[in-house]
């Protein structure tokens, strides 16, 4: 296993575990914690990481089996009892350092075609610490002889205290079944609302790029250049995932079934030796 790494500035420490799937295993602000935090050395599973990258697809493909261009490809289930994949790749797999200082670390990992996903790509993330501000970023190209679907996006734990509040602007939101898969969407305006009884999971889309999360105790502002949003939580969690994301859950078999179109779903579809990449920043004060 490789070490633990720390990012620190004058306001925010970052730990990072590039071998547990390239997680951010905690974020403080001073002692406060920003994400659902535990230090590196102590972390043993990435589903109780802070963050974890998604990639080369967010979310859930429909019980593990991707439609893509006339062949139907299975894919494995790769959370526990869970019917779906979830989440991509890169949060299973160990990520290699490339380069690495005081206040910057980049990672990559390369993925041949398997059973988890049948083409080719590799991976790059980039955490940046610059004052109160943790930038991201996360791209992927297809190293596959074929054009390939490509998807990306972060799951982040915020902490979710006593008097969170969650503000964003949107317009639509994707209705999901008991099977946690999308149905059809609905017009929506965002959120703007206390977190202490909020119950949603739920893909956003036409979001405008910027989320406040507002406690007695700090304000967060995440950004993001994609346009899509996926909100989880309910009043048993300690926390609320806010995971920016460029396509809506289960988007290429949506596409398939007729639910929308590609560019309504987010589906980018990645030519041979072609690039994608999103960015991500977590900036953070005290409420005085």
């Amino acid at each position: 296993m490789t070490e633990p790494i720390t990012l620190s500035s004058a306001s925010l420490r970052c730990d990072i575990k590039p071998d547990l799937g390239g997680c951010i295993t905690g974020l403080w602000l001073g002692d406060l914690p920003v994400l659902r935090s535990t230090p590196a050395s102590e972390l043993m599973s990435v589903r109780l990481a802070g963050s974890y990258p998604l990639v080369p697809f967010s979310n859930r493909v429909g019980h593990a089996r991707l439609k893509w261009q006339g062949t139907s490809h299975p894919l494995v289930q790769n959370n526990g009892p869970e019917p779906h994949a979830i989440h991509g790749l890169g949060w299973q797999r160990p990520w290699q350092v490339l380069e690495q200082d005081e206040q910057l670390l980049m990672l990559a990992f390369e993925h041949s075609a398997d059973a988890a996903w049948p083409f080719a790509f590799d991976a790059s993330q980039t955490f940046r610490l610059s004052g109160n501000t943790l930038e991201l970023t996360l791209s992927m190209t297809n190293q596959s002889a074929t054009p390939a679907p490509a998807g990306l996006g972060w799951h982040p734990y915020f902490v979710k205290r006593s008097r969170s509040r969650l503000t964003f602007e949107a317009s639509g939101r994707w209705e999901m079944n008991e099977e946690k898969l999308p149905t059809h969407r609905q017009p929506a305006l965002g959120l703007d609302v206390d977190c202490a009884a909020l119950e949603v999971d739920h893909c956003f889309d036409g979001w405008n790029g910027v989320v406040h999360l507002r406690d007695e105790k700090m304000h967060t502002r995440i950004a993001s250049n994609l346009g899509r949003l996926v909100v989880f939580t309910n009043p048993k969690r300690d926390f609320v995932a806010i995971e920016p994301v460029s396509h809506v859950n289960n988007a290429v078999n949506l596409l398939q079934a007729g639910a929308g179109r590609a560019d309504e779903l987010g589906i980018q579809v990645l030519a041979p030796g072609e690039s994608m990449s999103a960015q991500m920043s977590i900036a953070v004060e005290r409420v005085q």
